[in-house]
């Protein structure tokens, strides 16, 4: 009787593993074998009681291991020695490298200079292509180089300049996190990466993204993703739109290519501040201005609106998180995005936009190889 109600109990409320279902509210008060880690410029492998250990060295210090000995000079080990990192122009530096099963889950940096020329990998189990890979500003949901809160359940975006990541990114015998900065100048950064050290079901699947810019669109058309081959599902859209023309822009819909659709999409949405969860425009009709909103799982977070000087282009950024609507594939997947405005006599117009997207979701690994990135040119932001 008693494996009775145990199994009814399985069945009516559901019994998941701690990297099945890792975090939230309902889950705070279960005890879990799972042992909480950390990696940062103070503790770069996450060891057990191995953070804060950098020794103050003005004269010889080795770079990267005691950045801040100038301020922690008076007071010693352990107040501040390496809270930060130097990236050199050129460089690629490892942020993070985990060796076992687990799962990451949250996030934080604020890196200085070009948000843009910065560019994010993860590469999981020892692949040697990533499974992540774009500039870190439009990663997470800041595209033009220009801060805007952000505030939703998958990512903040906090002042001055704070990247926040909750995406869970479960991974099974390696972990590693890279950035590398394209500029010509050096960068600054403090990061932080929180992770658990768990074993990981077998059901799990494998977190990814992928950047692409259309700048202009070809066609009337932003590809923002193609080429995924396996199972999986498919869980947010950031995408910035810098418009070239004048009036209402964003009459395009979405469309999902399902497993083997090739000219007919399975789901098709009815524009893009529909799928962005908004309507007619983001107009607020007492202004007369475009409304921003940010909420837990779609948000149009950013408008940039001409100077009259310099900046003489509108901008927006808006993400969509498919959290409790995850669209799911068994075999492949294709994501675009029309980019129709309007025109005289009730038309649509074809546009000519500077589009960029992030797009993010779960699949099997391996997963296809990415679309390189359009080069040091095209993903400046001018």
């Amino acid at each position: 009787m008693k494996r009775f109600m145990f199994l009814w109990c399985v069945v009516l409320f559901g019994y998941t593993s701690f990297a099945q279902n890792p975090s939230g509210l309902g889950n705070l008060s279960k005890l879990s074998n799972a042992k909480t880690r950390s990696i940062s410029p103070e503790n770069f492998s996450g060891g057990k009681g191995k953070g804060g250990m950098a020794v103050p060295n003005e004269k010889d210090a080795v770079r990267n291991q005691a950045n801040a000995s100038r301020a922690a000079r008076e007071l010693g080990v352990g107040w501040k020695v390496n809270p930060y990192v130097h990236i050199g122009a050129g460089e690629t530096f490892t942020l993070a490298e985990i060796d076992g099963s687990g799962i990451i889950q949250h996030i934080w940096m604020t890196p200085t200079g070009n948000w843009s020329q910065s560019i994010i990998r993860f590469y999981w189990d020892g692949e040697t292509e990533p499974s992540i890979e774009a500039p870190v500003g439009a990663f997470f949901g800041m595209g033009w180089n220009k801060y805007a809160p952000l505030n939703s359940l998958a990512m903040t975006v906090n002042p001055g300049s704070a990247f926040n990541s909750y995406w869970q990114m479960p991974f099974r015998k390696k972990c590693k996190i890279t950035m590398e900065n394209v500029s010509i100048h050096p960068m600054v950064l403090y990061y932080q990466v929180n992770y658990a050290e768990t074993e990981v079901a077998n059901d799990e699947a494998y977190f990814h993204a992928q950047y692409r810019r259309s700048h202009p669109t070809e066609g009337a058309l932003h590809t923002i993703l193609d080429g995924v081959k396996g199972k999986g599902q498919y869980v947010g859209t950031y995408l910035a739109v810098g418009v070239n023309n004048t009036g209402w822009w964003g009459e395009g819909e979405v469309k999902f290519f399902l497993d083997g659709d090739k000219e007919f999409a399975t789901i098709v949405t009815t524009g893009l501040e529909d799928y962005f969860c908004g309507s007619y425009n983001f107009e607020n009709k007492e202004t007369r201005r475009y409304q921003e909103f940010t909420t837990p799982y779609a948000g149009l977070h950013q408008v940039i609106r001409p100077d009259g000087i310099y900046d003489s282009q509108q901008r927006f950024g808006m993400y969509r998180w498919h959290i409790l609507d995850p669209v799911r594939f068994d075999g492949d997947l294709k994501v675009t995005v029309q980019d129709l405005g309007w025109r005289s006599e009730d038309r649509y117009l074809p546009q000519k936009s500077d589009i960029i997207s992030v797009a993010y979701w779960y699949q099997t690994e391996p997963h296809g190889k990415f679309k390189p990135l359009p080069g040091k040119n095209g993903i400046e932001i001018n």
